[in-house]
């Protein structure tokens, strides 16, 4: 097993990598009867409290999968309105990122967003380069199995022949070959899948599903995440005994 993670996270640790799917914004908006993007705005406003509280717990890396591939096919309205507040946010928490030490990355397919936006990617992530706290990764366009296709054929790219390929080469050119794998997997708003989501670095992460809406998950609702994570045994293949023995 080649797992990137594998004995670096004790039970009882803090989570190194967080990786959430924030799910519900929509559902939250039409329980209030309000417009579906209403929950996306207060949806923004727990990014922040999450953030800062990945800040100050020790949280290294967090990822937010904040737009998939797949969300393309959603009504043009909610599409376009997502997309001025993915520029609203980028520019409003450039300088915020900077005085919290947060280095931002955005991962994803963005060809095809608009220039200007893929633009101010650019310039959010050319400006927090230098930050040496939290890592903090957007997901926008992204999809796991466009991302294992990308990693193909990017080795296919540079010459590796069949059989020649192996775990740590294909790792190596997926769009988080900067990060651990996550060692846990957050989703809110009831669903309990994937969808799509960092299916290679998954493979090892600890599962944490909720039935609050994205928009209600605070602080509270992250430490209890966390507090499960504690309580769990990562194995990473070898037997409880195994493990035990090396605590």
């Amino acid at each position: 097993m080649n797992s990137k993670n594998a004995g670096v996270v004790e039970r009882g640790n803090m989570p190194r990598h967080i990786a959430i799917i924030m799910d519900g914004n929509g559902r939250w908006a039409t329980k209030r009867f309000l417009p579906r993007f209403a929950g996306h705005a207060k949806g923004v406003k727990t990014v922040n409290k999450v953030v800062e509280a990945c800040v100050n717990r020790g949280v290294e890396f967090l990822t937010l999968f904040a737009f998939s591939s797949e969300n393309w096919r959603r009504p043009q309205e909610e599409v376009s309105l997502l997309m001025q507040l993915f520029r609203k946010v980028l520019v409003g928490e450039i300088r915020k990122m900077g005085e919290n030490n947060i280095r931002l990355k955005v991962i994803g397919d963005l060809s095809r967003f608009d220039k200007d936006l893929q633009d101010l990617v650019r310039l959010a992530e050319s400006e927090t380069a230098g930050n040496t706290g939290l890592t903090l990764t957007i997901c926008a366009n992204y999809g796991g199995r466009w991302d294992v296709v990308n990693a193909c054929n990017q080795l296919i790219a540079d010459g590796v022949k069949a059989g020649e390929v192996t775990e740590e080469l294909l790792s190596s050119k997926l769009s988080m070959s900067y990060a651990p794998e996550p060692d846990m997997l957050i989703r809110t708003g009831g669903e309990s899948r994937v969808s799509n989501f960092l299916l290679w670095q998954l493979a090892y992460s600890e599962f944490y599903f909720t039935e609050t809406f994205w928009p209600d998950f605070g602080v509270e609702a992250l430490d209890e995440a966390i507090s499960s994570f504690h309580k769990r045994e990562r194995r990473f293949g070898k037997t409880s005994e195994q493990v035990q023995n090396l605590s």
